[in-house]
């Protein structure tokens, strides 16, 4: 591509004459992707500044550079802009060829639930023959092959490849604060944005909650002109968002429990058979789940509300829901004949755990044992939370490790020991080896009670535990197939 092409919308103003001709052959903002007739952007980051590695590109056969530093006497031509991160995005809808134009795209952003709602609708979707791209937190699943996700939301260059390689008809997309934020979506324009909750995470980025808010709102704001936000109305700043876009006369489709609402939840039952029955202009549905808990009956409600915009016929899309078949990492369920019910699930917020506890309770659970950690140098700010309604809300609590990262074994154990001694009921326990803390809760289970284990889901274990697994998956798996009377145990038998 030419690159008075390619900067069209990052550039205000003509390029000089001598460089508006150059032959660009690939965009990159990292410089060891650059490779000859590469157009370099360096952007500032918050670990490293693109800005010193713009002689490395150079190097490299960078044939132009772009930065939002006064950088001259380079090899090459330089162009700044007031904000590179920001053109590294407009630069890439035009070098694929504005690839989220051509598609229907929805977009889903929220604390929680995010992921089980893009996965209800995809199901709906592909069961009803619209095809769909996924991109997401688990993984990117484009024209039917699945790759490992690394972000939630990737980076701008890597998104708009997955956006120009999909054939598919639809593109779900799990949208993170951080991608908003690093305007990762910059150029990306949807037919449909779906707001889930907001509660208390990544504050250690954002700083206070209406800054939060804010970086989710940034979605509502790059709907079509024909585009429709679908809102979870019972969430405080979900109410927040109505009353926004009302204001900028945006279209949005509100569930929740007030009769005012587009789709008004009237009863539910959440534990056996779990359904939720909704009022949509005076035409009740039924929506039937095989997952326990209210959480996933948001999600579906959610699902239902985009889908039914779709040329679905409602009794496909409450079918579709009905026969969900899951998410991993997403209240996984592992039970043998006899002894108790083990539940992995990735909920790493103080409402997504009460969600968990509570919907154990529902079904019956005698006694709940609940695993969880924390990640060293993450949102410190909401571990007391995160504690409380453990110890309110399980019998025993188990504070072990998600994994170190900057903390240290240390300094976690010692923060594990003194969140437990401030904030506890005192039916807690610190077992710093993850897969010691399992094993631990499953000896000491009995038929009827629950074991719950929060904050990895599917994902691998980053330093070696105890036991030989890289997962919470595996340790279940590993401790449910082996021997365990040889293991001295943490409890008081």
């Amino acid at each position: 591509m030419i690159l008075k092409d390619i900067l069209k919308e990052a550039i205000n103003g003509d390029l000089p004459k001598d460089v508006e001709h150059i032959s660009i052959t690939g965009v990159t903002d990292n410089s060891k992707e650059i490779k000859k007739g590469f157009l370099f952007v360096a952007v500032t980051g918050y670990k490293s500044d693109g800005h010193n590695y713009i002689n490395d590109a150079i190097r490299l056969g960078a044939s132009a550079v772009i930065g939002n530093r006064d950088i001259k006497g380079l090899e090459v031509p330089y162009l700044r802009v007031e904000n590179s991160r920001k053109a590294l995005g407009q630069i890439a809808k035009r070098f694929y060829g504005d690839p989220s134009n051509q598609k229907i795209m929805i977009g889903i952003t929220g604390t929680n639930g995010k992921t089980t709602t893009s996965y209800m609708l995809q199901q709906i979707l592909e069961e009803n023959g619209v095809t769909c791209s996924v991109i997401g937190t688990i993984q990117h699943i484009i024209n039917g092959n699945k790759v490992d996700s690394h972000n939630t939301t990737p980076g701008t260059m890597e998104l708009n490849s997955l956006l120009a390689e999909s054939r598919d008809m639809v593109v779900i997309m799990e949208v993170s604060s951080h991608g908003l934020a690093q305007y990762r979506l910059e150029g990306i324009e949807f037919d449909f944005c779906v707001f889930t909750n907001l509660y208390h995470d990544h504050l250690d980025f954002h700083g206070t909650m209406k800054d939060y808010f804010l970086a989710k709102l940034l979605l509502f704001e790059k709907l079509k002109p024909s585009g429709l936000a679908v809102i979870n109305g019972d969430d405080f700043w979900g109410g927040k968002l109505q009353e926004y876009l009302w204001e900028k006369n945006v279209s949005a489709f509100v569930f929740g429990k007030s009769n005012r609402c587009d789709l008004a939840i009237t009863n539910y039952n959440t534990a056996t058979n779990p359904f939720i029955l909704l009022n949509e202009n005076h035409d009740f549905v039924k929506i039937e789940l095989p997952l326990p808990g209210l959480h996933n009956l948001y999600n579906a409600t959610a699902a239902y509300s985009v889908a039914k915009m779709f040329p679905i016929s409602k009794q496909e899309i409450l079918t579709s829901l009905k026969r969900f078949s899951g998410v991993p990492g997403r209240f996984e369920i592992y039970k043998k004949a006899t002894g108790p019910t083990i539940v992995i699930d990735y909920a790493h917020t103080a409402d997504a755990i009460h969600h968990m506890l509570q919907t154990a309770k529902e079904c019956g659970a005698k006694k709940i044992y609940h695993i969880f950690g924390f990640r060293g140098g993450r949102d410190t700010t909401k571990r007391a939370e995160m504690v409380k309604v453990s110890s309110e809300h399980s019998d025993v609590l188990i504070l072990t490790m998600d994994d170190l990262n900057s903390d240290g074994i240390e300094g976690m154990e010692s923060t594990l020991n003194k969140l437990l001694s401030d904030y506890s009921a005192g039916n807690g326990k610190v077992i710093p080896d993850r897969t010691f803390a399992i094993q631990e809760a499953l000896q000491a289970g009995k038929e009827g009670d629950w074991i719950i284990i929060t904050g990895k889901g599917i994902e691998k274990y980053e330093q070696k535990f105890g036991l030989p697994t890289i997962s919470d998956k595996e340790t279940v798996l590993y401790l449910q197939n082996k021997d365990q009377g040889d293991f001295i145990g943490y409890f008081d038998q």
